[in-house]
């Protein structure tokens, strides 16, 4: 669909005031004032010029007209002729930035080669010679478990189940449970944690009492699926029981409370060492602490990891050899280390980026490969670490570049894939879908940079920048603003005839009696959610039928 555009010129606007009063303190200001009052009233193209009187009468005696040229101005650059923004489903770049997708000048977002073919540009990088013991012990060890054809993806491309703003804040973090297929925990922006049944769906519940602030990444413990560690942006690490809620901190970075933005820690990367017993979380000032899971202490001091004043985003444990640690952080760089020797500026490796670093996950299986998510717009694969960690394997340009009102985009590879060749990753820059501006979830094959699948649906207008791939079944778990998503399989996918009205969830009611004044809301977490009910699909598609919270509790 062709992009709208407006006239060419603006109205003339004749402004009348007195001879005598005093100049006018800034035409430009004025200019600004008369513009955005156009934009809102909205002139169509074909409209011819036209004269406005304000304020005063023309024949009035001793009054002089005053006539004022309104130009367009772009709202990027601030220069007239051209103008920049969504419209619709449509992003229009500025002609004179470069352009909003993959960075480069010299044409925009709509004619961008990347947005028409991923893997535009996408080279698989020759096999790199080394003759390190390692390349060769990994050559004999694991080679042999990875198999040689490539197995055929199952897609899971049709909502199953949903919650309805299941949450009272977005959606920050998604962990299936180790050992109930059906379980699925989240958190938000507030710091609940939410327990769901996805298989019945009404059997869902919100723990509220363990965090005050965002709960930033979950963990099972691995000798006991029952208790979870959660790391928030209040500074603590919290210890809860899944079956009675009572939960308890092992760590409190801030005993003395709000004593400035200076010195409150936050945390955020966290992973856990299974062989050491330990925790490892990271913060907002570039320190990584480690927590002893036997005695609920903090273990030795904090050690300085990233750039001092830096946050570190993540953390990730070799799954073969956990004493290989793989952090990001705000200071543009993914770093390898050694836990047997961690101390500051002693990393393995440092994988340079140009922007923050989002996400850095190990492969699944392997342990071998690197996927890095940066906000200049690219995913980052390193296929081997043995080889020459210079410079990526390869870079595939993906629309992630937004983290001001959204939880960051992080691209996870698909547990199940015994290529480790699949991951998934939410969309920002909208698509055009029968005339819904829509946000896809991408199934992207990282070793051709290919889009292997996207899927969405015509009632979620909103973005989806939290997804979860199932370790075990053909399931995705999507966290879109406050609701929550479960995404099957078509085959598997119950007939539209039989579907149970049960298996959609609203539970926006109960959210409005429970909100208590001063309690503001993302709104614009929720921009579209308003438009599950009137928005219908001009294609045949599963209507949503949405029932209400029997319980006060579930909701």
């Amino acid at each position: 669909m062709s992009p709208v555009t407006r006239r060419s010129s603006f109205p003339k606007v004749l402004i009348e005031r007195d001879s005598d009063s005093e100049q006018s303190s800034s035409e430009e200001e004025l200019e600004e004032e008369e513009i955005l009052h156009h934009e809102q009233n909205g002139f169509t193209e074909n409209e011819k010029t036209q004269k406005l009187e304000l304020g005063f009468d023309v024949n009035r005696k001793g009054k002089t007209p005053i006539t004022i040229a309104l130009k367009k101005v772009c709202k990027v650059c601030k220069k007239p002729g051209h103008e920049a923004g969504f419209k619709g489903a449509t992003y229009i770049d500025c002609p004179m930035k470069p352009c909003f997708l993959c960075k480069t000048p010299g044409h925009t977002t709509l004619n961008c080669p990347h947005r028409v073919t991923s893997e535009h540009g996408v080279i698989p990088a020759p096999r790199r010679k080394t003759s390190k013991p390692l390349e060769y012990v990994f050559e004999r060890q694991l080679r042999n478990d990875i198999p040689s054809m490539k197995p055929k993806n199952v897609i899971p491309d049709q909502v199953n189940c949903a919650v309805i703003r299941y949450h009272s804040r977005r959606i920050t973090s998604l962990e299936f449970h180790p050992t109930k297929n059906n379980i699925l925990l989240s958190g938000d922006k507030k710091g609940q944690l939410g327990v769901w049944d996805f298989e019945k769906v009404h059997e869902k519940v919100v723990y509220g009492n363990i965090h005050s602030c965002i709960l930033n990444n979950m963990r099972f413990n691995p000798t006991n699926d029952c208790m979870v560690y959660s790391a928030s942006s209040d500074g603590t690490i919290s210890c809860t029981d899944l079956e009675t809620g009572i939960s308890s901190a092992p760590m409190n970075l801030n005993p003395d409370g709000w004593q400035g933005p200076n010195t409150w820690k936050m945390l955020y990367g966290m992973d856990i060492n299974c062989e050491k017993g330990l925790v490892l979380v990271a913060d907002n000032f570039g320190f990584l602490h480690l927590v002893d899971m036997r005695s609920n202490h903090r273990n030795s001091d904090a050690v300085l990891i990233h750039k001092k004043g830096s946050k570190v985003t993540g953390i990730h444990c070799n799954p073969l050899q956990p004493d290989i640690l793989l952090t990001c952080g705000n200071d543009h760089y993914a770093r390898i280390w050694d836990m047997r020797r961690l101390e500051a500026g002693s990393s393995l490796c440092n994988l340079a980026h140009t922007r923050v670093v989002n996400s850095a996950y190990f492969s699944p299986l392997s342990g071998n490969k690197i996927l890095t998510t940066s906000q200049d717009n690219r995913l980052r694969i390193w296929d081997s670490i043995f080889s020459n960690m210079e410079s990526p394997s390869r870079e595939i340009v993906h629309s992630h570049d937004f983290n001001r009102h959204l939880t960051p985009f992080k691209a996870e590879w698909d547990p199940k894939d015994p290529s480790e060749s699949l991951a998934v990753v939410g969309r920002y820059i909208s698509e055009n879908f029968n005339g819904a501006a829509l946000h896809p979830i991408d199934f992207i094959d990282i070793s051709t940079g290919q889009l292997v699948a996207e899927v969405m649906d015509p009632n979620i207008t909103t973005i989806s920048p939290v997804n979860k791939l199932h370790p075990r079944d053909d399931i995705l778990a999507t966290g879109s603003s406050r609701s929550l998503f479960i995404w099957k399989p078509k085959e598997k996918s119950e007939p539209v005839e039989e579907k149970d009205e049960r298996k959609f969830v609203d539970c926006g009611k109960a959210e409005k009696k429970r909100k208590k004044k001063g309690d503001h809301s993302d709104e614009s977490d929720d921009e579209g959610i308003s438009k599950l009910k009137k928005f219908k699909s001009k294609a045949k598609q599963t209507e949503w039928k949405l029932s209400r919270c029997s319980t006060k509790d579930n909701c």
